[in-house]
């Protein structure tokens, strides 16, 4: 015989003596109650949790979103609080106005430079003349204390307050039934 049969033949005694037979089936305990335990203690835990869940949803009614006119009434009260830091003070304020005319007339006031934002000003009739004059003097003397560091007086900021909440009451949409309260800023009874 040749080298190359002889190999052939030891490579297939060897391989055939490697091979085992397949192993039978392991034998399980037909006992299965532990996961049906395990499966029932889930849904219990699961059921406990969406009743929770509901119970924690059904106690928080649902409120409506409060106006952009109460909200900038609310921002500009509490704005009052920095009037002690005019660039805070009036950045809050400035702030609160630009938003509170993107949410009731859909300008795009916060996005824009003071200038942008006149220029579309000027071309809307949402806003009468007098309106307009005020919103560009008073985003004007903000934007100085701002940018240019300009320290107004306490009195002077107070008016700038004063002015933007009379802004709010003079653009607020009519009231339907029911008149809101008018909140009225208790810091400007203090003396100084």
């Amino acid at each position: 015989m040749n080298a190359l049969a002889q190999t052939t033949n030891a490579f297939a005694a060897v391989s055939t003596n490697d091979i085992r037979a397949i192993k039978p089936p392991v034998p399980m305990d037909a006992s299965v109650t532990w996961l049906w335990w395990m499966l029932a203690a889930l849904f219990v835990a699961a059921a406990i949790a969406a009743l929770l869940w509901l119970i924690k949803n059904k106690s928080t009614p649902m409120l409506p979103p409060e106006a952009p006119h109460h909200r900038a009434r609310r921002k500009l009260i509490a704005a009052l609080e920095l009037l002690g830091q005019p660039r805070l003070f009036c950045i809050a304020v400035s702030d609160t106005l630009r938003l509170y005319l993107e949410e009731r007339f859909d300008f795009h006031a916060p996005e824009r430079t003071t200038e942008e934002f006149m220029a579309e000003l000027r071309a809307t009739p949402l806003l009468n003349g007098e309106q307009k004059r005020f919103l560009g003097a008073f985003l004007t003397e903000c934007d100085l204390v701002k940018f240019a560091k300009h320290e107004p007086a306490r009195s002077d900021l107070e008016k700038l307050h004063v002015a933007a909440l009379r802004l709010v009451t003079e653009t607020e949409p009519p009231p339907t039934g029911a008149i809101p309260p008018v909140i009225v800023p208790p810091i400007l009874n203090r003396k100084t």
